[in-house]
């Protein structure tokens, strides 16, 4: 079953809870399909009038806000050692690459790289607990973060919603390639950032590797 066939049968309070709690989860560092399930969701809220589109907006931004806040306050508290333990227990998500390439773009973006890794699949699982592992002050952090929740889920939301409206009838026999769309998106991001880790894990090795000089004799 697709995952909007599988939406179709929960009624809409549900509906808000599993994308609030799935959003959340995803930006407390969990890796699940926030991103599908937002569009999915947004995509049902066009075809059928129980499901407000306004609430489904609001729910997504209040899970990627409370989630990402979350986040912040365990990184905080782990610290470098929780970035190890989730290397270990998530070597694809959170791997030294993955985890340089994200330190990389806060040291260059500061607050702001909370705000635009909302957009980027595997950043939206980083930029809570490496904000508070890199000790982002936290008013910074929450301006970035809310900004980024509302923007990304509830634009996000909007968009989704008026393209099923504007193609209502298309979607109805072709609204899968709505989701797929939306996993090409999330695809194409994560191997942006995999190319990006693979060349910051080369950059320490070789780093690591360089020859140490001889000393010299009189």
């Amino acid at each position: 079953m697709h995952v909007q066939d599988w939406l179709e049968t929960v009624p809409a309070v549900s509906i808000y809870a599993l994308v609030g709690l799935v959003i959340g989860l995803e930006s407390l560092g969990i890796p699940l399909p926030g991103e599908i399930i937002l569009v999915s969701a947004a995509l049902l809220s066009s075809q059928h009038e129980g499901i407000n589109p306004v609430v489904l907006g609001a729910c997504a931004s209040l899970g990627a806000i409370v989630g990402d806040s979350i986040g912040y306050a365990i990184g905080r508290k782990g610290g470098r050692p929780l970035l190890a333990w989730l290397g270990a227990k998530f070597p694809r998500h959170f791997s030294e690459g993955h985890v340089a390439t994200a330190e990389r773009s806060f040291q260059k973006w500061g607050m702001w790289a909370v705000f635009f890794g909302r957009f980027i699949a595997l950043l939206r699982i980083f930029a809570g607990p490496l904000a508070g592992v890199l000790r982002m002050p936290y008013w910074k952090f929450l301006i970035a973060n809310v900004l980024g929740g509302i923007v990304w889920a509830g634009g996000t939301t909007a968009v989704i919603y008026y393209v099923g409206v504007v193609a209502e009838s298309w979607l109805k026999r072709f609204s899968w390639l709505g989701l797929v769309a939306a996993v090409l998106v999330g695809l194409a991001s994560m191997l942006i950032v995999k190319r990006k880790a693979k060349r910051a894990s080369v950059e320490r090795a070789e780093a690591g590797a360089e020859p140490v000089a001889a000393p010299t004799g009189d």
